[in-house]
């Protein structure tokens, strides 16, 4: 995709002269004429780059207020401002307020198309870091096999091509975002913006700020979620952390399609999809007197049930062969060997679900070990189950042998079942049992079905 230039300038011969200069470069460009004319091109898309004249027909410092309203937007797009009226001061400001470079007319155009190319480089380098950091954990693809998981996949096919308001449910860590994130690049907004507020990690005081914008004094705008996210999608992750008196404007929001920016005196119209996450339980936050129940209704259109780890133990061998090989390729290691059929593994509690185990390959990465046994002992010590198996077997030694033979079946066959995630064929054939022998087994065991 050719890298798109922004050209503002009220002289229509140094319009012309930089809009051929840049193009024969071999870069896209668009251009305005005036204040008015920047504003909507800047409000239709934001440009990869953008040239601007400090001064247009609006005032003495129309390029700066474009520069901050460009910053504003996404800080990361260079603009280069340059000016027919050129003093250290005018620079100074122009720098302090995130200008890439200043340039005075008449230029060098030579010099000029460094400028530019420095600028293209420097904001398709801070594109490539952020999609590297983003596919350092985040596929786009979710990993397992679980009844869960086929469910979320298919669920996620469905709700792409729809504009349903969606609701995701479910523990710390489970993939709430990598959920969002997937229906994003599968539905039609997937060109527009991706944008997240984490209702859990704000300030009470600045939710409405977050949320809506704000319109300063001195006339700058800064822009809410709302905004930056139009045409595409917004993620309010643990949205039961937002106060009730914001909760009412969101509801307001949902209704009218429009807003008023904090201290702002026009409608904003938005077109974005809105999609939540919760680690905690709505409808007792409901019952508690915490959360909007007609808010509720309004954004669980659709929802989205994630169980913890723990209930789809049959996934994590499959989630430590991608994690070992995405944290390998990040750290440039060969690729570690780690028994998915380790005890510990499969038997621990998981409370911070797939993020903590993404986090216990990551430290054996780091650690570097050059054998399994090496590998063993640091999953036993950093997951801990361990002690509660010693009390186990010590506990074992005090009962007669029967009842510690059934207790070992019992153990032995519901670790089985959770690598199978409760899969009685499956389980079955492992273990050397006919499947009817097992179903008498494990009633016997009063083993109840894991489903």
């Amino acid at each position: 995709m050719l890298t798109e230039i922004l050209i503002i300038d009220d002289n229509p011969d140094i319009r012309n002269i930089l809009n051929d200069l840049i193009r024969d470069a071999g870069y896209k460009t668009r251009v305005a004429a005036n204040y008015g004319q920047a504003l909507a091109e800047i409000d239709k898309k934001l440009p990869d780059v953008a040239i601007i004249d400090v001064k247009l027909d609006k005032g003495d410092n129309d390029g700066i207020q474009l520069l901050n309203h460009i910053k504003n937007k996404n800080k990361e797009v260079p603009v280069i401002i340059i000016s027919g009226h050129a003093n250290i001061e005018m620079a100074i400001k122009s720098l302090k307020s995130g200008a890439f470079e200043f340039i005075q007319k008449p230029f060098d155009q030579e010099r000029l198309m460094n400028f530019v190319n420095r600028a293209v480089e420097n904001f398709k380098l801070k594109n490539k870091n952020k999609e590297l950091e983003s596919k350092l954990f985040h596929s786009y693809e979710l990993i397992g096999n679980s009844p869960n998981i086929e469910k979320i996949k298919e669920q996620i096919l469905k709700l792409s091509s729809t504009e349903s308001r969606i609701f995701i449910n479910g523990p710390t860590g489970t993939g709430k975002e990598l959920i969002a994130r997937k229906i994003h690049k599968l539905s039609k907004r997937q060109k527009e913006p991706f944008v997240i507020l984490n209702g859990a990690l704000l300030d009470v005081k600045k939710y409405e700020l977050e949320l809506f914008g704000e319109e300063k004094e001195n006339g700058s705008i800064s822009y809410g979620v709302l905004e930056k996210s139009s045409g595409g999608i917004l993620l309010i992750d643990e949205v039961s952390e937002i106060p009730l008196e914001t909760q009412s404007k969101i509801l307001r929001v949902l209704i009218d399609q429009k807003f008023k920016r904090i201290n702002g005196n026009h409608d904003i119209n938005v077109n974005v999809r809105i999609i939540c996450s919760s680690s905690k339980n709505i409808k007792n936050e409901i019952l508690s007197g915490n959360f909007r129940e007609d808010l509720f209704h309004r954004l669980n259109v659709f929802q989205i049930d994630v169980e913890p780890l723990n209930k789809r133990v049959s996934d994590i061998p499959l989630l430590i062969d991608y994690f070992s090989k995405k944290i390998s390729e990040s750290y440039n290691l060969k690729k570690f060997y780690i028994d998915t059929n380790n005890h510990y593994l499969i038997n621990y509690y998981w409370p911070g679900n797939v993020r903590e185990l993404r986090n216990l390959i990551e430290r054996i990465a780091i650690l570097a070990p050059d054998n399994e046994e090496k590998i063993s002992a640091i999953i036993k010590e950093s997951l801990k189950s361990f002690e509660l198996d010693n009390f186990k077997i010590e506990n074992s030694l005090s009962v007669p042998l029967k009842v510690a033979r059934e207790n070992f079946e019992k153990d032995y066959l519901t670790t089985q079942l959770k690598k199978f995630a409760g899969n009685i064929s499956k389980t079955a054939k492992f273990v050397g049992m006919e499947r009817s022998a097992l179903h008498r087994k494990l009633k016997g065991l009063g083993v109840k079905d894991l489903n």
